[in-house]
């Protein structure tokens, strides 16, 4: 047992493969902020209670678990929260049907409700039994009760869980060595984090980043872009950042990296007028490399040997390839004013008709297999993305249907093709335990209602988007799809529009206190977004709570699904207050909430000083924020802000402030500015009002 960070131990056994998160990374480990942080000086565990050995499958691993604890994680798990008795699959794929673990981003990483928690350095597809299985002779001894004769398959095995204390069980495959990483806590919350700061540190986006975000019809030219962002400007609807889908490209599948100037003649000139109207231009891609692209001759040595789509499939783990790719996007993309990228299709998927992706018996220059570079694949190219912007010296924020290990330095937002609402809530509530970010995007919708609890979800999420690919106008006109495609809509579209904009500017409220929980995420690895068991481990009430999250320190979201009226929402112990009405409620217990469909059961901590921005219709390069401090509870004295420039990687160097407001008794607020960035991006105008 070696450590390796305060709070971080190693065990290693045997030769470790060449290809894993670790070896592949090109982040530090954040020592300073990991040296900040509480710790006991001993590992969760002694290495004898830690059994690993090699067998002729790979590698065996078995750890304690005791009978109390419950365990979390494994990546962007969309079927379950609690994970204690079942079996993980950790294995990337763009449809995970059933809750076997797979996932668009699966992380050997699991926390325990005991504080501590337990990586598993491997990109192969590694299976984690979570106390599912006893020893042999375990229950020899037991008390057995005489059950009923069953007389259906439930009553026969039912859902057994094993009880007292068990083990958890991996099963790394071909693998001939292994390092696991334990992290101490005290608790979950603290655990996690130091995953995340062992990753690098989380993600601090641009400011803009936290805005509003709008995808364009995928078969709209140059003149539908114009009339859409005009329309925003003219609505005032806020939107920050304006996505084209796969119709820029000559080739999407696969992929030419090169401007369709037939359907966007002079593409620079149209990119300029959005950027004079403070659109932030997003673009969607894929990784795979088409014959005509100007990469394709370049990337072909260095490229596995199976196409995908009829294109290559560089192998980014090679410095050259890398280079190759990522120095075609800063010259004809980044340094145009690009804002960032849609990463598509790098996820795999075993249950679609098309020649989705490679196979696992895939060769790759490195020497990597298939089943390697299909799970190291989505952190490998938000690595090669992420390149061009750390060169030009500004920050993204991109998205990306595959992710993994380690992954949570990259700016990136994960998304789906599946749409179950209920499946996209569970989506947050779990991103937070792996150094991800999730994305709940509106697509469709069935109804105005159904289109209004989406967009409330996505607001009070890690990226407010919609994704509207499939209509040409925007879906407050009309949500029918044929109907918007001809143009018909809705008789009460300036209702259902008014609504959209009262939610938008909401979140566009929030981004200061966003920003701010972004900033704890880069400095001190907590998640923005967090289940409620992260922070109430000793509640088990919250143990298999999946549609409601934290949303910063201070901010409990819980929303409601189109058909629902009413929801019942429990509240950890303390007081809380209603977001809207600032009525308070006691929680260690749970209620039940109609609040209209205009709203949402959002819910602030008692004593929270929340400043709210006046809302704007986008985050310029020299936004400053004009604050409203809102008072939940007579004891609400205080916040603190985080403040840089909100769009370069100066912060890095020093370059940002804490910003501590305080109200007097008297009503007085006094402002005390702490750092060493000379700018001002917030300004207290108003006198603090009660929540």
């Amino acid at each position: 047992m070696e450590r390796i960070a305060n709070g971080i131990w190693r065990l290693r056994f045997g030769q470790p493969e060449t290809h894993t998160p670790v070896q592949l990374r090109e982040t530090e480990i954040k020592m300073e902020q990991l040296n900040k942080l509480e710790c006991t000086g001993t590992p969760p565990f002694a290495s004898h209670e830690i059994e690993i050995k090699e067998a002729a499958r790979g590698i065996h691993i078995e750890l304690p678990l005791t009978a109390e604890e419950h365990i979390y994680g494994f990546g962007l798990q969309l079927h379950r929260v609690d994970h204690t008795g079942r079996k993980k699959i950790i294995r990337v794929n763009s449809d995970p049907v059933a809750d076997t673990g797979d996932s668009h981003a699966p992380v050997p990483f699991y926390v325990s409700t005991a504080g501590y928690g337990v990586y598993v350095d491997t990109s192969r597809y590694a299976t984690f039994y979570c106390g599912t299985n006893l020893r042999k002779g375990d229950s020899e001894h037991k008390k057995q009760e005489q059950k009923a004769v069953g007389t259906s398959e439930i009553e026969l095995y039912g859902y057994q869980t094993s009880e007292g204390n068990r083990t958890v069980v991996v099963d790394v495959p071909s693998a001939r060595g292994i390092d696991v990483y334990l992290f101490e806590g005290p608790d979950m919350a603290t655990a996690v984090g130091r995953y995340n700061l062992f990753s690098g540190g989380g993600c601090l986006p641009p400011a803009w980043g936290l805005g509003m975000w709008y995808r364009a019809y995928s078969a709209a030219k140059k003149e539908d872009v114009m009339r859409l962002a005009n329309t925003f400007r003219q609505d005032n609807m806020p939107v920050d950042v304006f996505g084209f889908e796969p119709g820029w490209q000559t080739k999407a599948y696969s992929c030419s990296f090169v401007w369709d100037e037939s359907r966007f003649p002079e593409h620079e000139a149209m990119l300029e007028e959005l950027y004079g109207m403070n659109y932030r231009v997003n673009l969607w891609e894929h990784l795979f490399v088409h014959p005509t692209s100007p990469m394709y001759q370049d990337l072909k040595p260095h490229s596995g040997n199976y196409e995908v789509w009829e294109g290559l499939v560089p192998d980014l783990s090679i410095p050259e390839a890398r280079r190759i790719f990522a120095e075609h996007h800063s010259k004809e993309f980044v340094t145009k004013g690009i804002a960032g990228f849609k990463l598509d299709e790098c996820d795999s998927s075993d249950f679609v008709h098309s020649n989705w992706s490679f196979p696992d018996v895939t060769e790759f220059p490195s020497g990597m297999d298939g089943e390697q570079m299909h799970n190291q694949l989505g952190t490998l190219y938000q690595a090669a993305i992420q390149a061009p912007f750390e060169h030009a010296g500004k920050r993204t924020l991109s998205q990306v249907r595959a992710s993994g290990a380690l992954a949570s330095p990259y700016p990136f937002v994960l998304y789906s093709d599946l749409y179950n609402h209920q499946v996209f809530i569970r989506g947050v509530v779990n991103c937070g335990f792996s150094g991800l970010l999730w994305s709940p995007e509106v697509r469709q919708a069935e109804s105005p209602e159904d289109l209004i609890r989406r967009i409330q979800t996505a607001v009070f999420s890690p990226m407010a988007l919609l994704n509207c690919w499939r209509i040409p106008n925007p879906p407050w006109m009309q949500v029918d799809r044929d109907k918007n495609v001809r143009g018909e809509f809705m008789d009460n579209y300036k209702e259902t529009r008014d609504i959209c904009r009262s939610l938008f500017e909401i979140r566009m409220a929030l981004i200061p206190y966003l920003y701010t929980a972004y900033a704890r995420y880069y400095l001190e690895g907590r998640p923005p977004f967090r289940a409620l068991v992260m922070d109430y481990p000793d509640d088990s009430n919250t143990y298999a709570i999946d549609d409601a999250y934290m949303m910063g320190e201070s901010i409990l979201v819980a929303p409601i699904i189109s058909g629902m009226t009413e929801r019942s929402v429990y509240l950890p112990k303390g007081t809380w207050r209603c977001f809207w009405t600032g009525v308070s409620y006691e929680g260690g217990q749970a209620y039940t909430f109609s609040p209209g469909l205009e709203r949402i059961p959002v819910f602030v901590k008692e004593g929270t000083l929340l400043p709210l921005a006046k809302p704007q219709q986008c985050v310029a390069d020299d936004t400053a924020f004009d604050l409203t401090l809102h008072q939940y509870g007579d004891e609400a004295r205080a916040c603190m802000l985080y403040e840089d420039d909100g769009q370069t990687f100066e912060y890095r160097k020093g370059q940002f402030n804490w910003v501590k407001v305080s109200i007097a008794p008297d009503g007085n607020i006094a402002i005390d500015r702490t750092g060493t960035y000379e700018g001002r991006r917030y300004n207290i105008i108003v006198t603090a009002e009660s929540g």
